[in-house]
């Protein structure tokens, strides 16, 4: 079954299982993991867990340019399948191309409806916190994460070039 659950050094393993299926060095969305993040020493994935955990917590100062957020991993029993984040406000750069919700599931655990289910879970919550339209974007060429968003009841804004590439923008209304 799948389910939602805080990034947690327990999986540590099956995190690094789900970024090789990515292969090392490519971006995953919703992931919150930054170039130079140590996440295969048990130490530097402990360090990069709490960085994650303490980033929801709205009273503490974050990096310049970064809002609180919320991350979750996807899960099937102890496997990692992928991972899903709310940003609980918009920066610029957030309204131009990032969106409040950012979501990636790894290449081999694809098509199994693990993105739908991330983001219906999210969007419950980012209601819950008071957020009533999410802004959520994709690449313009991801034909499977715009129609997971249109699923939802996204509402397309506009398709315009960012600092991501071409890029996707639609409103979703939260429960």
């Amino acid at each position: 079954m799948l389910e939602l659950i805080a990034p947690t050094t327990r999986l540590h393993r099956s995190w690094l299982a789900a970024r090789d299926d990515w292969g090392s060095g490519v971006h995953q969305d919703g992931s919150g993991l930054q170039p130079g993040d140590d996440v295969d020493s048990p130490a530097g994935f402990a360090a990069w867990v709490r960085s994650l955990r303490e980033q929801a917590d709205e009273s503490r100062p974050l990096p310049e340019g970064w809002v609180p957020a919320v991350y979750w991993w996807i899960v099937e029993g102890d496997e990692v399948l992928g991972a899903v984040s709310l940003r609980l406000r918009l920066n610029d750069f957030l309204l131009r191309a990032g969106g409040h919700i950012g979501y990636g599931v790894r290449p081999s655990a694809r098509r199994r409806g693990a993105a739908t289910f991330a983001l219906g879970e999210v969007l419950a919550e980012a209601g819950r916190r008071g957020i009533g339209q999410a802004l959520v974007t994709c690449a313009d060429d991801n034909v499977p994460s715009a129609r997971t968003i249109e699923r939802h009841g996204g509402v397309l804004e506009d398709v315009r070039d960012t600092e991501l590439g071409r890029t996707r923008r639609y409103w979703i209304r939260t429960r």
